[in-house]
């Protein structure tokens, strides 16, 4: 059924640079996904007809929803923000999902917004402390995606640069409480982990031990590069030799998953151009083909 991704398939994020992509080489990819927030004008809170998709945006998700499943990776919704909860945007962002029949849904473990009248965007997704505190307000508001559609509703493990000192858990255990007490699943950013585990010393193997990988829906690739003694998370250029490594590992691991898609800014379509997108493409679909055979088999015995 179009809208269903039943076994793991391979896509790519949408960007400007990719409308000759989607033209041409759709056929490489078993879904797209799409950051909704570029596709609209979002007036702000409190506007009368506050969301407006633009035309040419709804054309395109119309035209690849029509062939292959679309499936939406939103940067605005702020579900960690401490003093707003953006309803209206949440209930935008699922009501679009609906009219795609997007197979799931995702935003980021994270902040950008603060403050409820003269509202501050910091535009980078902030880490927040892994306590208590935390999971109960955000365990309502997952909610809200989980127990009124038919999608799933993921979230992505952040990228941080700093981390808060005497946190309650790590974060693995943070997000597998957080799946367990929500009903959401898990965007696992394997270009974010291996960004975390070289700037802050730590094994990300380690990690993905520590982590349920059960409720992984959806993975990330992505390339980085190393500025000012941190590696950073550009998603530029292909995908690192680290992070590939990193997908073997969890592929076979991970019996829920339906997708692995790669990532790039389009700033670097000019150095991966259409062929390197392909290759990347082909080379994830490579590692998932490679292991689903052993991960079906085990589930059958």
């Amino acid at each position: 059924m179009l809208g269903e991704v039943h076994r793991p398939g391979v896509g790519a994020l949408f960007n400007p640079s990719m409308h000759r992509f989607v033209d041409r080489a759709l056929d490489h990819v078993d879904y797209l996904a799409f950051i909704p927030d570029r596709g609209w004008i979002d007036r702000g809170p409190g506007s009368p007809q506050r969301f407006q998709m633009l035309p040419q945006a709804a054309a395109l998700l119309e035209q690849v929803a029509r062939v292959r499943p679309v499936v939406l990776h939103a940067i605005g919704l702020s579900i960690c923000s401490a003093d707003l909860f953006d309803q209206p945007y949440a209930l935008n962002l699922m009501d679009w999902a609906e009219r795609l029949n997007s197979p799931w849904i995702s935003d980021h473990l994270s902040f950008t917004r603060i403050g409820t009248g003269h509202e501050v965007n910091a535009a980078v997704p902030l880490p927040v402390p892994y306590d208590q505190e935390v999971l109960g307000l955000l365990i309502p508001r997952v909610r809200l995606f989980t127990e009124s559609r038919r999608f799933r509703f993921l979230l992505e493990n952040n990228v941080y640069y700093f981390s808060y000192p005497g946190q309650e858990f790590s974060e693995e255990e943070f997000l597998n409480q957080l799946c367990r007490q929500s009903g959401c699943g898990v965007l696992l950013d394997l270009h974010n982990l291996y960004t975390n585990a070289l700037n802050h010393r730590f094994s990300a193997t380690d990690y993905l031990s520590k982590l349920d990988l059960a409720q992984v829906t959806e993975i990330h690739i992505a390339g980085g590069v190393p500025m000012m003694g941190f590696h950073t998370d550009s998603h530029t250029g292909p995908v690192l030799e680290g992070v590939w490594e990193l997908l073997e590992h969890t592929v076979p691991l991970a019996r829920n998953l339906r997708g692995v898609t790669f990532e790039f800014h389009e700033s670097s379509f000019g150095k991966l151009g259409e062929a390197g997108i392909l290759e990347q493409i082909a080379r994830a679909r490579a590692v998932v083909q490679a292991y689903v055979p052993q991960r079906l088999s085990a589930r059958c015995s």
